[in-house]
């Protein structure tokens, strides 16, 4: 079992920053992915940033430049630093832990997910 919880939610004017972070507690194995996935209101959940042991990233094209995906192993923390947010970011986002997966096989594995936290981007 992993428990996830994420924080660092809230409004912001557009062109904002903000700093999501996800605890972790429990067992991750070695292989592992960790993500970032938000799901806007009326919407499905999307990848947003995903980040595996390897240190390999995936993101979604719509976020390049702006976010950054960051592990702290010692804290079982992944931080998405999101800048130069904009109206369309808004949406719940979600943190995903997999385990037994890497990027190499498209992070296919045991799933878990946080409750999320709500990012608020106004114009």
């Amino acid at each position: 079992q992993v428990d996830i919880v994420e924080s660092g939610g809230g409004s912001v004017q557009e062109g904002g920053s903000l700093r999501l972070a996800c605890v972790t507690s429990g067992y991750i194995s070695d292989n592992n992915c960790m993500g970032w996935f938000g799901q806007a209101p009326g919407k499905g959940r999307e990848g947003v940033m995903i980040i595996d042991n390897h240190g390999r990233t995936n993101y979604s094209d719509s976020v390049k430049g702006r976010f950054t995906i960051q592990k702290d192993n010692a804290k079982k923390t992944l931080y998405l630093q999101m800048n130069s947010l904009k109206p369309e970011d808004t949406a719940m986002y979600y943190c995903k832990v997999v385990r037994w997966a890497t990027l190499g096989n498209n992070c296919n594995g045991e799933n878990y997910w946080g409750k999320g936290t709500q990012v608020i981007v106004s114009s």
